[in-house]
C-alpha cells in the first residue's frame, strides 16, 4: 500500500491487534510469572488480526513451557484457532486428546464443542457438550443449581439439540432454568430465526429484533464480569515469608489459621448475599511486590490486599469455589474439601 493511500477500516483494526499483541508479548517478557494470561490475550489479537500462524506459535510456546498452568484451555485454544486456517485433521486429533483427558474445567469443553458446531460437526458437539456435563455436574448441583460458569455447557448443548430437531431432555430442561432471558431458549435457539432477518413482515422482524435484544442482555452481562470476584489466598510458606516482610500486615492476618478461616467465611458470605461467580485467587511475595510498585505504594498497605486479587483474577489466575465434588480442598491440605474447609458446606 502506499504511503499516501489511508488505510481502510478493516487494515486499521487488524494493525491494532497486531499492535496490542505485541504490547502483551513485551508485557509477558516483563512479568513471567504472569506470562501465560497475557500470552493467551496476545494469541486472541492475533487471531482477530487473522495472523493465526503467529497465534499457535505463542500456543505451541505456552504448551511447551514447564509451568503451564492450564494445558487444557491451551490444547482447545489451539484447535479451535487451527481449524480456521486449514488444519482440520490436527485440530479433531487435538480435540480427541483433550476428551479423552477430561478436563475438569468447563473451558476447554466449550471452546472446542462450539468449535466443533461451528464447522458443522453437530453430533460431535453434542457429543463433547454432553460428556462435559455429566463429568462436571454432580446430582447435588442439578438439584440446587448449576453454577454460573458451567451455565455455556447447558445453553450450547441446547443449541446444538435445537440445530438437530432432538426432543427435550433433563439437561434441555436445567438450560431453560439457566436461561436468564425474557425470551425462551427454543426461540433464542430456533434454526428457523435466521429466515426472519430476510422477511418483509415488519411484525416478524420486530419479534426478531426483540429476541436480539434479548441475547444481548445476556452478553453483556457476561461481560460486565469476566472474571470471579476472588477472595486472596496465601499458601502457608508465602504467608510465612509475607508477615515476616510486612508486620503490618498481621492487622489483616493475625494468624495463618485465622487467614483460612476468613477465606471460607467471606465466601459463603457472598453465597449466601447472592453473589454468583466466586473464586480464590493465590498470592506470591515477588507478585504482590511487584503489584504494589506498579501501584507506586507499600505492601504494608492493606488496601492493596484487595486490589491484588482483583488483578490476580482479571488475568485469569482464579480456582472456582466452592471446589467441585470430591476435590481437595483448596487451602491445600491435600484433604477432600468436604471433609476440610466444606465440612459445612451443606450449609450453603
Amino acid at each position: 500500500m502506499r504511503p499516501d493511500t489511508p488505510a481502510t477500516p478493516a487494515e486499521n483494526d487488524r494493525a491494532d491487534h497486531v499492535a496490542e499483541a505485541e504490547r502483551l508479548e513485551r508485557t509477558a517478557d516483563m512479568y513471567p510469572e504472569d506470562a501465560e494470561p497475557l500470552l493467551l490475550q496476545a494469541a486472541a489479537h492475533y487471531e482477530l488480526a487473522d495472523d493465526r500462524e503467529r497465534a499457535t506459535t505463542l500456543y505451541d510456546g505456552l504448551l511447551a513451557a514447564p509451568d503451564v498452568h492450564d494445558p487444557s484451555l491451551i490444547r482447545a485454544l489451539k484447535a479451535a484457532n487451527l481449524w480456521e486456517y486449514g488444519h482440520e485433521a490436527e485440530a479433531n486429533a487435538i480435540i480427541t486428546g483433550l476428551r479423552a483427558t477430561a478436563p475438569r474445567e468447563p473451558a476447554p469443553w466449550v471452546i472446542v464443542a462450539e468449535s466443533l458446531e461451528q464447522h458443522d460437526e453437530l453430533e460431535q458437539a453434542h457429543e463433547t457438550f454432553t460428556e462435559a456435563l455429566e463429568l462436571l455436574v454432580p446430582a447435588s448441583e442439578r438439584e440446587a443449581g448449576v453454577p454460573l460458569a458451567k451455565h455455556p455447557l447447558l445453553l450450547g448443548r441446547h443449541r446444538v439439540r435445537r440445530l438437530l430437531g432432538a426432543e427435550h431432555d433433563e439437561w434441555d430442561a436445567l438450560a431453560d432454568q439457566a436461561n436468564r432471558t425474557p425470551v425462551s431458549l427454543d426461540e433464542l435457539h430456533d434454526p428457523k430465526r435466521l429466515w426472519s432477518l430476510g422477511s418483509e413482515n415488519p411484525a416478524e422482524l420486530q419479534a426478531e429484533i426483540s429476541r436480539l435484544r434479548a441475547e444481548l442482555g445476556t452478553y453483556r452481562e457476561a461481560l460486565s464480569r469476566p472474571f470471579p470476584v476472588a477472595v486472596l489466598h496465601w499458601p502457608s510458606t508465602e504467608y510465612a515469608e509475607l508477615i515476616a516482610a510486612y508486620p503490618a500486615l498481621t492487622s489483616e492476618y493475625p494468624s495463618y489459621e485465622a487467614h483460612l478461616t476468613s477465606i471460607e467465611a467471606s465466601l459463603r458470605e457472598l453465597s449466601a448475599s447472592g453473589t454468583a461467580n466466586l473464586g480464590i485467587v493465590t498470592g506470591t511475595v515477588p507478585s504482590y511486590e511487584a503489584f504494589a510498585a506498579s501501584e507506586a505504594s507499600s505492601p504494608n498497605d492493606t488496601s492493596l490486599l484487595p486490589q491484588y486479587a482483583t488483578t490476580l483474577a482479571a488475568r485469569g489466575l482464579a480456582t472456582e469455589w466452592p471446589p467441585a465434588q470430591g476435590a481437595v480442598c483448596w487451602c491445600g491440605s491435600g484433604s477432600p474439601y468436604s471433609g476440610c474447609h466444606g465440612g459445612g458446606a451443606q450449609a450453603l
